[in-house]
């Protein structure tokens, strides 16, 4: 993970205000004055993935389930990353399920996996495997499916402009990828031409 601490907050103001100059602007206008710090503070945010062990998040998990060992699924978990390539936002959901074997996790925490992935500079195909890699790793379920639809602003807002586009990225897992019934039932569940307003 990134060491943010060799870097000031002082240095990384400077480097927004570069950016500015750079832009064309004079950070010392009223408007711009306080961009920076904000800049900063955003970013903070933004990137608050390269902080976070989402794996920890799995750790706690619940074994006295009365037995249930069907497929567990947790639809449209909504995200905000950024495109490792152009810093642009990409803005989408994410669909989760597994088969569990001895024990299942509480549902938030997916989603806070989710977000300790995305909250990182990301292209989608490694997003996706990052979160059914670490839900596969820690959890050990007889599968895993994971499904990402999102809508990439680098595309939108800048060189091709082409709207109304979004990737679809899947992971599947152990009896996700060897069984097409269960890859079929997950797929169903999701609904992902149905359900999908980004």
């Amino acid at each position: 993970m990134p060491n943010r601490a060799r870097i000031s907050r002082r240095a990384a103001e400077g480097a927004v205000r570069t950016l500015l100059r750079w832009a064309g602007e004079d950070p010392r206008r009223e408007g711009l004055r306080d961009t920076p710090h904000r800049v900063v503070d955003a970013y903070r945010d933004w990137f608050s993935g390269y902080q976070i062990d989402p794996a920890a998040y799995l750790r706690r998990t619940f074994e006295q389930v009365g037995g249930y060992d069907e497929m567990i699924v947790l639809r449209d978990i909504s995200f905000e990353s950024h495109c490792e390539h152009h810093m642009a936002p990409i803005i989408g959901r994410v669909h989760i399920g597994y088969l569990p074997a001895t024990k299942v996790v509480g549902i938030s925490k997916l989603a806070r996996v989710v977000d300790g992935y995305a909250r990182r500079l990301q292209v989608q195909e490694k997003l996706t495997s990052q979160i059914a890699d670490c839900i596969t790793e820690v959890l050990k379920p007889r599968g895993v499916g994971v499904v990402v639809d999102a809508v990439h602003q680098c595309m939108t807002t800048r060189g091709v402009h082409k709207r109304n586009v979004s990737m679809v990225t899947s992971r599947m897992t152990g009896t996700f990828r060897s069984d097409a019934r269960t890859r079929a039932e997950f797929l169903r569940f999701i609904d992902i031409a149905g359900a999908r307003q980004l």
